[in-house]
């Protein structure tokens, strides 16, 4: 589909803006791979190759005995018994022995008979967030296995990073995504309808502006229980107020304009002319709050995880982090680690947006 001549534009001076545009380059390539977390980081294999069989453990459940073992659990690809029986076609003798029996099958024999070879890939971080690591004392120092150290429980740093890269940008995305949906809409009814509307809409939205968001979460976690979902609902329920009072100001200011009045005078529906008309002209005033917004949802949630009242303790999390990089101060590596994870992510997202309201901004050029 074509973009029309002004989005063309908008467009070109997007481009032209080299540190939005390359900042945007750069979050799409972190973002695409963060959201792979499980073929970068995992303590399964991707490919399992046995007896000629292809098997992708990291989608798939596989209990042991599919390699020739005695458990219907699922097979433990750590374990150098479960390693032996799939490089080896599933020897028995790996239960005693699994190294040497390695070593004897190496050559595609062993005790006279024929080996059937299997093979595994592994991701380029053969741990996952949840992995608990053999690592002596814990948080342990950065090294070749662990190229940003473990936390305080022998996790491997790096791989909760890029599962916690992809979990905050995907709730602050869903979380700016609805709260500026539903903070856009009321402030154009406010705006544009005015009257009791718009005291009604005032007097609730100081109200819900009183309302102590973290006492709320409290009462919701102790009730209802942690989960990423609640979170999102609640984030959604106390940041939707942000947007409201500039688009009103925006709409109240257009609704008297030329264009609209013309527009009300050909009989054009409110809500065309609401959307169609006032909305893209209050749209650079609208996305100026957008990189608050963002850096407000990421500072958000990672705030409620160093209190401890965020995402639910399974679950990959930065503040979690952060918050261990304080109790550990011994540990530089888990401060700085989370520091700089911080810092790319928030430029990264600030310079894009910014780069969107300039692009938006018809007073803005650029050579």
């Amino acid at each position: 589909m074509a973009l029309s001549p002004l989005n063309q534009r908008r467009w070109r001076n997007f481009k032209a803006n080299r540190r939005a545009f390359w900042s945007l380059w750069t979050f799409l390539v972190l973002f695409v791979l963060a959201l792979f977390a499980e073929v970068l980081a995992n303590e399964k294999p991707i490919v399992v190759s046995y007896k000629g069989q292809l098997h992708f453990p990291i989608y798939r459940f596989y209990p042991e005995t599919a390699f020739g073992g005695d458990s219907r659990t699922e097979a433990i690809y750590r374990d150098p018994a479960v390693q032996c029986l799939i490089e080896t076609g599933g020897l028995v003798e790996c239960w005693d022995d699994p190294e040497g029996v390695q070593t004897d099958a190496a050559d595609g024999d062993f005790n006279g008979q024929p080996v059937e070879a299997g093979w595994m890939i592994w991701p380029p971080i053969p741990y996952s967030y949840n992995t608990v690591n053999n690592v002596g004392t814990a948080p342990s120092a950065p090294d070749a296995n662990h190229l940003l150290g473990t936390d305080d429980t022998a996790r491997d740093v790096l791989a909760r990073i890029i599962y916690g890269f992809r979990l905050s940008i995907t709730f602050t995305l869903i979380v700016t995504a609805a709260a500026s949906l539903i903070g856009i809409a009321a402030g154009a009814v406010q705006g544009y309808f005015g009257g009791w509307i718009d005291l009604t809409f005032q007097r609730l939205l100081e109200i819900w502006g009183a309302t102590p968001g973290l006492y709320v979460i409290i009462i919701l976690f102790a009730i209802l229980g942690r989960s990423f979902w609640l979170l999102v609902a609640v984030s959604i329920l106390f940041g939707w107020p942000a947007l409201v009072g500039l688009v009103r100001a925006e709409f109240l200011r257009a609704r008297n304009f030329e264009y609209v009045r013309a527009a009300r005078a050909l009989g054009v529906n409110d809500w065309v002319i609401m959307f169609r008309h006032i909305l893209p002209n209050a749209m650079v005033a609208t996305l100026t709050m957008l990189p608050f917004i963002v850096s407000g949802a990421i500072g958000g949630l990672a705030a409620l995880d160093y209190l401890g009242y965020g995402l639910p303790s399974n679950l990959p999390s930065l503040g979690e982090l952060t918050q261990q990089a304080k109790q550990n101060l011994q540990a530089p590596w888990l401060g700085f680690s989370a520091f700089f994870t911080f810092a790319i992510m928030l430029s990264l997202l600030v310079f894009i947006f910014e780069g969107v309201r300039d692009a938006f901004d018809p007073r803005k050029t650029f050579k």
